[in-house]
């Protein structure tokens, strides 16, 4: 039966932030496709800002113009309201430039003289024409008490109004009417123009939509996420809503004076074939709002902005597929993102998935500039707070681990070689199979050691051997050698690991001279019962042996083998016969530079010729003085 191993904490706390941001995401991404309001919305609309500030202003397209109730308009009527008959020489000074259609945004709310009126309406009935009016909304944005909501799913989220100020009967009578409420954000920024509204169980159409309609003569068709007029298909938001492209600050939408056309001063391709805005610009006015582009709008610059957008097809399209991209992205983002940080090398995974952000957020940017809002603030908002807190949470997991591997790798390092753990911790695989090279192997020994063990005790003998094996590491290690093996009061040194390297035999022969002189000092420090009658041999050779590891597969050191190190252990015997404290083979001396001899040379001993126990030929040494 197969065993199912546990998985690791790395495992489980990836997987728990997969599964957090996939939830996570999940719910924004849900809200962003229902058009539920989020607290990342004043972020998005931030980053829309920035969006159009970096594609700069365009050029609005030829089809819409403002008639402007500037301030020479108003000191012609000598203030404003501008009387009604005023009005309808306005309206027919432009109907005789044959216009598409002329839109009035202002309200009619209240009867005036009814002369004035009926003039009004007469010239509003020689022309294609929309007046304005206004919806009224609950306190709080919410349909009226006890409204019903809509039955068809695409008509749930069209603005409910809880009345219409409608424009006077004379004048309604004479005229289209649509209203001229904005979707604004929370800084008051125009973001959308419903293009209908419900009210009384019936469906209004907007102003813009209102003015598009009598331009084009036809009426609008409502499609799913769509509006069709006249071949023209309009993408919208959730609700019918047009996202607002505007085209550059103030003054962006062609403007003509009123005061020009009372004054005969107009001329008629200004407005011939064109859909004409009639509506205040003056800023005293105070009907301005605020735009990516400009701090102070006419709100009728911001209809003509609209009319424009529909009848160009150039507004900005953001409908329920661009809401599921959105919603896709909200729930990727954060499991790529955390996926990659997961990587073992974790600074690359970081990389990888701030590149990965970096890249949807220039999508957005790209995408923008061909009209498409796709959301910076939903995604990012799913992605950076998952991946900042799993980024914490592995911080801390590994400088846990940190923390523990560098007490084992102390620990360890009191049990092996410091530089051979280093290799071993950063290279699992070394050795794991048997090496053919050529080492430089040095032996070294206490004489007379047996008899002071027995004057000292086995608690001073330790301290004793504690002394001599720290300072045999010491030396060793100073000249980049290995100490494969303690054997009581007796070492066995390898140089040439982890890698061979060209002056191994070198660096053994400063090794051996410095430990000789090194211990010399040592004994002198001790009691004399030790230092009288104890001593040191070193012996030295360098030939080819197998490094390897030896050992059961759970307990396993690094050692050489073969004839070479089998000869430097018999080297000690044979320094005791020449009554010396060092013995080196020719081939280590052979393996040298004379310059690399310690004290330049000065201490070679003559080459002898010597017998070693278990060798049939004889063998040639240095004692080294």
């Amino acid at each position: 039966m197969m065993r199912v191993g546990r998985p690791s904490f790395e495992t489980l706390l990836t997987t728990a932030f997969v599964l957090s941001g996939l939830a996570w995401g999940g719910s924004l991404g849900a809200r962003q496709m229902a058009g539920d309001a989020t607290g990342l919305d004043r972020l998005e609309h931030l980053t829309v800002d920035w969006r159009f500030a970096l594609g700069g202003p365009r050029a609005a397209p030829r089809g819409v113009v403002i008639a402007a109730i500037d301030d020479d308009t108003i000191k012609e009527f000598s203030g404003y309201p501008l009387p009604r008959n005023g009005l309808a020489l306005i309206i027919r000074a432009l109907a005789a430039c044959d216009p598409r259609a002329i839109a009035l945004d202002i309200l009619f709310l209240d009867a005036g003289k009814p002369e004035a009126d009926r003039e009004l309406a007469e010239a509003l009935r020689s022309t294609r024409s929309v007046v304005a009016a206004i919806g009224l909304f609950a306190g709080d944005g919410s349909p009226p008490r006890g409204a019903e909501r809509l039955a068809a799913a695409e008509l749930a989220l069209v603005p409910q109004t809880a009345g219409v100020l409608m424009p006077i009967a004379a004048l309604g009578a004479a005229a289209q009417s649509g209203l001229v409420n904005l979707a604004t954000d929370l800084a008051g920024v125009p973001r959308h123009v419903p293009m209908i509204f419900h009210a009384d169980g019936a469906i209004l159409p907007s102003f813009a939509l209102a003015a598009a309609s009598a331009a084009l003569g036809t009426e609008p068709v409502l499609g799913p996420d769509a509006v069709r007029l006249a071949g023209r298909t309009v993408s919208t938001d959730l609700g019918y809503h047009l996202p607002l492209r505007y085209y550059g600050p103030h003054g962006s939408i062609r403007q003509i004076s009123v005061a020009k056309a009372l004054r005969g001063e107009l001329d008629p391709n200004d407005v011939r074939g064109q859909v004409v805005i009639l509506g205040a610009t003056a800023v005293a006015m105070g009907d301005t709002f605020a735009t990516p582009f400009d701090r102070t709008v006419p709100g009728v610059e911001i209809m003509a902005t609209a009319i424009s957008n529909i009848l160009a097809g150039d507004g900005l399209i953001r409908t329920p597929l661009v809401r599921k991209i959105d919603a896709a992205a909200a729930v990727v983002l954060p499991t790529l993102a955390v996926l990659l940080m997961a990587m073992r090398r974790s600074v690359v995974g970081l990389l990888l998935a701030a590149i990965v952000l970096a890249v949807w957020g220039v999508s957005t940017i790209a995408a923008f500039a061909q009209g498409y809002w796709l959301s910076v603030a939903i995604p990012l908002g799913a992605a950076l707070p998952v991946a900042t807190c799993y980024g914490l949470a592995r911080l801390m997991r590994d400088r846990h681990l940190a923390r523990r591997l560098a007490g084992q790798r102390a620990t360890l390092t009191r049990f092996q070689s410091p530089l051979l753990v280093e290799h071993i911790v950063s290279n699992p695989a070394f050795l794991a199979q048997p090496v053919h090279q050529d080492v430089a192997v040095v032996f070294v020994d206490l004489s007379g050691f047996t008899g002071v063990a027995e004057a000292l005790g086995p608690a001073w003998t330790r301290e004793l051997l504690a002394g001599f094996h720290e300072l045999v590491e010491h030396d060793v290690a100073e000249h980049g050698g290995f100490v494969t093996s303690f054997m009581g009061d007796g070492a066995m040194i390898i140089f040439g690991l982890p890698r061979p390297r060209p002056d191994d035999a070198a660096r053994a022969l400063r090794a051996l001279s410095q430990l000789r002189t090194s211990i010399a000092r040592w004994l002198e420090g001790l009691p004399p019962i030790a230092s009288e009658r104890l001593g040191a041999r070193i012996g030295g050779h360098f030939g080819p042996a197998v490094v390897s590891r030896l050992g059961p597969a759970h307990h396993q050191h690094v050692t050489a083998t073969g004839d070479t190190v089998n000869v430097t252990s018999r080297l000690l015997e044979v320094a005791k016969q020449q009554n010396a404290a060092v013995v080196v083979s020719e081939d280590l001396c052979g393996a040298t530079r004379l310059a690399d001899w310690p004290g330049g040379g000065a201490s070679i001993g003559q080459s002898l010729e010597v017998d070693i126990r278990g060798r049939a030929r004889p063998f040639r040494i240095r004692v080294l003085h």
